[in-house]
């Protein structure tokens, strides 16, 4: 984002930094997640959209470089000031520090809203002189502190980097850590594959029916947005549904299905779509979309555990809760309100959910199983413990044609993409699918 004087030194730049360090203590303090806290930020202090992504801008560039930052902090604090007494002093600094040295503030804008933000909270105000004289030292030396940072072991929380380590080797797991210090493109899928998206100015053609945007704006304001020619979807993540071949004409049934990019995708392939996710929040929003894009689908709402279809399904798609740990790059606050404790409960869902994804598949039929996850146990681990238990079910190795470009493909003939694959066109999310047939 571009910050212009006004959002740097204006009273509304200052509402959208108080906005940022609620945003910061909502995802550091009470492992809310980004959109959540930042949308409910947006509305608390009543933000314009200039106003709204300067607050999102400078919490989530502290967010990707937190473990930097916090490293930072520790050299001109040794000793942290107590939470409890300090009240927001350590986001203050921490957003203080984003925009001195990673958002090119000025140093005199960047202090200056500091020290009111401080005077401003009761608990803060205390901290103040600190506050101020950290921050000019970080504005004359900080960049030379950062300079000389291992930025990836740092950005990295513990609870995934020895893992990345040893599952990845050190050199991919610094690909992927640096993968995520980039703001991400935007990504579209095209409603109809043949439609060349040339109408909107600046985007490439990453494949058939998949466009890029390095510089989108506004989405709403897109060309093909209110005819709902296309909808916004990671590139990686449009691949899985490629796994379960021609759904044209019939059945395919999509569990865990919003936010309802992969429902778009069946649905727009002429597939007859049944939609269940456990939210009716969420599938309001897929019922919503879908209108957009003037697609059907039957929307269920219920859990997939518990839920049955009259029939078994000759297509069925599991896009399974997971930790995310592939799509950091887009939601930078995922490493810091996370930790393997959610790791040890999406395994065991994801294999209760996989069990009830093949009671619903037909006797020839597909079931693939994706994640947008980087973890091992929740990709091709989960799918060998899978079918020792199942010998119903066997594995379709994927083909180059199924997913463009045969980097794509694992050692075991299953999907796998990392946040550093593709570097050089602006990477994509970290994603693992498995194709399996019922065979009996």
């Amino acid at each position: 984002m571009e910050l212009s004087a006004r959002s740097e030194s204006s009273p509304a730049g200052l509402a959208a930094r108080k906005a940022a360090l609620a945003i910061l203590s909502d995802v550091l303090r009470k492992k809310r997640s980004l959109d959540a806290a930042a949308a409910d930020a947006q509305r608390a202090a009543r933000l314009d959209a200039r106003d709204a992504g300067f607050a999102r801008t400078i919490a989530a560039t502290s967010l990707r470089h937190f473990g930097q930052l916090e490293a930072l902090i520790r050299v001109f604090v040794p000793k942290a000031p107590q939470p409890h007494k300090a009240g927001p002093t350590l986001e203050i600094l921490i957003a203080g520090a984003c925009e001195l040295l990673f958002l090119n503030v000025a140093p005199h804008a960047a202090v200056d809203a500091a020290n009111r933000l401080a005077q401003g909270d009761s608990k803060a105000v205390h901290f103040k002189a600190l506050i101020n004289a950290v921050l000019r030292r970080i504005a004359r030396e900080g960049a030379g502190v950062v300079a000389n940072q291992d930025a990836a072991t740092l950005n990295v929380p513990d609870w995934l980097w020895p893992r990345w380590v040893e599952y990845y080797g050190e050199d991919i797991a610094r690909a992927i850590a640096a993968a995520h210090l980039v703001i991400p493109p935007l990504d579209l899928t095209l409603k109809s594959q043949d439609d060349p998206g040339t109408d909107i100015k600046g985007a490439s053609l990453l494949a058939p029916g998949r466009l890029r945007l390095d510089h989108a704006g506004r989405i709403e304001e897109l060309p093909g947005y209110a005819q709902g020619l296309w909808w916004v979807q990671d590139f990686a993540a449009s691949l899985p549904i490629r796994l379960l071949g021609d759904v044209s004409g019939k059945r395919a049934i999509d569990l865990c299905a919003a936010p309802g990019g992969k429902t778009a995708q069946l649905a727009a392939l002429g597939a007859h779509v049944t939609a269940l996710d456990i939210s009716p929040e969420r599938m309001q929003r897929v019922r919503e979309n879908l209108d957009r894009l003037r697609l059907t689908a039957e929307i269920v709402s219920g859990d997939a555990r518990d839920w049955r279809p009259t029939e078994p399904a000759p297509f069925v798609f599991l896009d399974a809760p997971c930790t995310a740990t592939g799509t950091i790059r887009r939601h930078p606050d995922l490493p810091w309100s996370k930790g393997a404790a959610d790791l040890n409960a999406c395994e065991s869902l994801q294999s209760e959910l996989l069990d009830a994804a093949a009671a619903m598949t037909a006797e020839g039929g597909m079931l693939v199983y994706a994640v947008c996850s980087l973890e091992p146990e929740e990709g091709a681990e989960q799918i060998d413990s899978f079918l020792r238990r199942r010998t119903d079910f066997v594995r379709v190795p994927v083909t180059p044609k199924d997913v463009f470009d045969p980097a794509f493909i694992s050692d075991e003939g299953d999907l796998k993409t990392l946040p550093c694959t593709w570097a050089d066109k602006g990477g994509m999310d970290g994603f693992y699918a498995a194709r399996l047939k019922r065979i009996a």
